[in-house]
């Protein structure tokens, strides 16, 4: 029972303790007054306490709504701290990337710098295809027509390329064979395919006994599949006879496909 309340009980007690014993008129109205007195205290104090009921039920519900924008914010902050993270990652991988360009680039300029001489001869020439260095040779340089003996003069031009290969670290290298369209047909190669195999095998050959590791060389013959020129030509036939030794990438260059990696099947 609030205080008001117990006020306005005792005030009634005594109006009817008075009543009892005769009070005169003055004096019940003097308890009336108390009792209206009381009473408007009594409102006053209801109407009060209805306004702090209100107002803590607002602030329940501003409480209410700050408690969800709080949650909200937290999960927005930690989708911007992954999306923060993926960034990096893709930053980092960017100049990782940027790197080892800049690392071929210098590879690629150190070469063309040492064959410059072989160059300007008209012995070798280097392109970039596809990302890929190539130190091409003409067939005319190293080989007779029709045979996969590499002869004298072009023993010289195949140990300069040799020196030059040997001293670039981590690269592995894969010796090309090439063709024109022309068919061959002799006792040694039964078409172009065995001429142009025969032609890399033999480069590659001479390579390792000139410095170069083994397990860092390859050899392949492609024939007149990958021409370089018409072979309607003469001039474009001669292009298309050649030798190609071609840097390969690191591993490291290499994109990351182990998603792709087919997973073993669950068993049942």
């Amino acid at each position: 029972m609030s205080r008001v309340s117990h006020k306005v009980l005792v005030v009634v007690a005594v109006a009817s303790m008075l009543a009892a014993c005769g009070p005169s008129q003055e004096d019940l109205d003097v308890q009336v007054a108390k009792v209206r007195q009381l009473q408007g205290a009594l409102n006053d104090a209801e109407q009060s306490q209805k306004a702090l009921e209100e107002r803590l039920a607002s602030v329940r519900a501003k409480n209410a709504t700050l408690s969800k924008r709080l949650s909200d914010l937290g999960e927005n902050v930690s989708q911007l701290q992954d999306e923060r993270s993926s960034l990096q990652s893709s930053v980092a991988q960017l100049q990782e990337r940027e790197r080892q360009a800049q690392a071929r680039a210098a590879t690629f300029q150190e070469l063309i710098n040492r064959f410059r001489k072989a160059i300007a001869a008209g012995k070798l020439s280097v392109r970039v295809v596809r990302n890929r260095m190539i130190v091409e040779l003409p067939s005319g340089v190293l080989f007779a027509s029709g045979s996969a003996e590499v002869k004298s003069s072009g023993q010289t031009t195949l140990a300069e390329v040799a020196s030059v290969l040997k001293d670039i670290p981590s690269r592995d290298f894969q010796v090309a064979g090439h063709t024109d369209d022309v068919p061959i047909h002799t006792a040694r190669f039964r078409n172009n395919w065995d001429l142009s195999t025969a032609r890399a095998v033999n480069v590659v050959l001479f390579l390792i006994d000139h410095g170069l590791a083994a397990n860092r060389l390859s050899a392949a013959g492609y024939a007149d599949t990958q021409p370089v020129a018409s072979n309607e030509t003469a001039d474009g036939r001669a292009h298309n006879r050649r030798i190609e030794i071609v840097l390969l990438p690191n591993l490291d260059e290499l994109p990351d496909l182990s998603s792709l990696e087919q997973k073993p099947a669950a068993k049942p």
